[in-house]
């Protein structure tokens, strides 16, 4: 038996339901996205723990396997804290933003666009992808412009403008994009990009069917339950009433403001949860959290 297959059926459905049940309740979201993009942001324990790095490969090679179009945005700032501490630079955050300097950006750019990218291009390879690594640089796909506070964080940018011809051209072989958050501006200027900001930006440049973060937190929790479904107005009242507060309030309000932009739904997922990106997608129940734009009969259905 498939490996991947006997680990869903341990961790999600009984022992007695057998492979059969784990397929059926699959196939019906492999037709309805077969030919979607989805754009996937990589971050947290999943870039980190081997067997959740895996198991993670795992994943989004089977959904492009299934005829998904998967755009996969990736982190790394641990890594750029390790190399720019073996080069003897300090690292430096104000609210949780690096502080990115002339020098800081050059390892930026050597770690994200470099090892970070091309490890995850070999480890999808590995598991049967077809991946292939890009930056915001290539083929002018990041344009960015300085971030609100440039004279504090220094090369800190925000995306402008997503050109997304490369990316649909890569999608069109059969690819995986795996793309580095870092940009461009029209001064020769190249920029440190939040992860979370650049996967938005590209869904809504892709218009994607889905914009998945894979995170380290389960969704949102209200009280002890895990929000199936969550929409705007809903989060307007949690967010008033100090329900979601602290770093999850920028994460849901930059949800939203995605959705707004033409992405079908957001998801936010538990990555050190293993194969919760397939459970999420294609279980009924799914395990994460999604966002709606407005809670209705059809959308607040998971998937």
């Amino acid at each position: 038996m498939n490996p991947l297959c006997s680990e869903l059926m341990s961790e999600r459905i009984p022992p007695d339901a057998g492979i059969g049940q784990v397929l059926i309740e699959a196939l019906p979201y492999i037709r309805k996205f077969e030919g979607k993009t989805f754009v996937i942001k990589y971050g947290g324990s999943a870039m980190k723990d081997e067997r959740l790095k895996n198991s993670f490969a795992q994943n989004v090679t089977l959904l492009r396997k299934v005829g998904i179009n998967v755009v996969l945005v990736h982190g790394g700032g641990d890594a750029i804290t390790k190399t720019a501490h073996k080069l003897g630079l300090v690292s430096q955050f104000v609210h949780g933003k690096r502080i990115t300097d002339q020098e800081m950006i050059s390892v930026v750019q050597m770690t994200l666009a470099g090892k970070v990218n091309q490890d995850i291009v070999r480890l999808l390879s590995d598991h049967g992808g077809k991946a292939v690594g890009v930056s915001g640089f290539d083929a002018d796909t990041i344009l960015a412009v300085p971030g609100p506070n440039a004279e504090k964080l220094g090369l800190v940018g925000d995306v402008k403008h997503v050109d997304t011809a490369y990316i649909d051209l890569l999608c069109k072989a059969g690819l995986i994009p795996v793309i580095a958050p870092v940009g461009f501006d029209l001064d020769g200027n190249i920029y440190n990009i939040n992860a979370d900001d650049a996967a938005s930006s590209i869904a809504i440049a892709l218009k994607a069917e889905k914009l998945i973060y894979v995170s380290d937190v389960e969704g949102i929790q209200v009280g002890d339950k895990i929000l199936k479904t969550l929409c705007k107005a809903e989060a307007a009242d949690f967010i008033e009433r100090g329900i979601i507060s602290g770093g999850m309030i920028p994460k849901v309000l930059s949800a939203f403001k995605t959705l707004d932009g033409g992405a079908g739904k957001i998801h936010l997922i538990d990555g050190k949860f293993t194969h919760s990106l397939l459970l999420e997608i294609f279980t009924h129940e799914g395990v994460g959290t999604q966002f709606i734009a407005e809670q209705d009969n059809n959308q607040s259905e998971k998937k």
